[in-house]
């Protein structure tokens, strides 16, 4: 009985590790961000099947980088259908393209388990600042057991063209939705000791991580393959409750980042929490 109950928590361990839960409770909800670089009609259907299998475990799944042209949204609905053949049903919202006065436009996108998450309301992305921030964030509101929380789905600007220009208008987002427990998750393209970021937490809100890279590099140094501080989930602890946070490796899954890099130049995060 005793080497049983060792082995169920070695396997315990060992999903939490690798990024993936066996049965996470019904009051917990998981979710996985990724910026999967140019998620588009170029990633092949076994692109598509390694990324599903990477995220199958999660409630939901938050993509930016979602090419704005022909191709984006029919990835999307590629690597929808290839979930559905998991065990569960999933569905999926994709926002319009940004605005994106001066740099690359882009699509967000989420997906999610619709036996254990109720998407409430439409999507929107953000109006009120939307020529200040290139590609503005994506909000969706969700429940889970009848208790809402709100994805911000952001993509910043990249770090030589100074995203705490955009980032620096979070701080006015709490109070333009004051009825909304939001969390703030993606690539910021900014680490979160940044200065930058300050406002919110003066606010309760806190990021997941602290000291964690998680943009691969061009090439590891022995066992050293992550570069920066870019992706990140801010939250608020008084409404939500942390559980587990993490990074998926799946770079180790190839023989040289040459080839994970096909696949992103980010590592997907990973948050599972409770809503108090």
């Amino acid at each position: 009985m005793v080497k049983k109950l060792k082995n169920i928590s070695f396997l315990l361990l060992f999903s939490y590790l690798n990024g993936s839960f066996l049965s996470a409770p019904s009051n917990h909800v998981t979710v996985c961000s990724w910026n999967l670089k140019d998620f588009g009609k170029s990633k092949s259907d076994s692109t598509i099947t390694f990324i599903a299998n990477t995220v199958m475990d999660y409630d939901i799944v938050v993509i930016q980088e979602v090419v704005a042209g022909y191709g984006g949204p029919q990835t999307v609905a590629r690597l929808s259908e290839q979930l559905n053949r998991k065990g569960y049903k999933w569905d999926y919202v994709i926002s319009d393209p940004t605005v994106s006065s001066s740099y690359k436009t882009e699509r967000y996108a989420f997906l999610w388990k619709t036996s254990r998450i109720k998407k409430i309301g439409k999507s929107w992305l953000e109006e009120k600042y939307k020529f200040e921030i290139d590609r503005e964030p994506f909000y969706s509101t969700f429940s889970s057991n009848t208790k809402e929380f709100t994805l911000v789905n952001f993509h910043a600007i990249t770090k030589s063209k100074q995203p705490e220009t955009e980032v620096k208008y979070f701080k006015f987002l709490p109070d333009q939705y004051p009825h909304l427990n939001l969390l703030f998750c993606g690539d910021f393209n900014l680490p979160q000791n940044h200065t930058v970021f300050n406002p919110l937490k003066k606010m309760g809100f806190v990021p997941i991580f602290v000291n964690q890279k998680t943009s691969l590099k061009e090439k590891c140094k022995s066992t050293d393959c992550l570069a920066s501080e870019f992706d990140n989930i801010f939250y608020i602890p008084k409404k939500i409750a942390k559980k587990y946070s993490g990074v998926i490796h799946f770079y180790k899954k190839y023989s040289d980042l040459t080839e994970a890099r096909k696949i992103s130049d980010h590592v997907p995060i990973f948050f599972e929490f409770s809503l108090n």
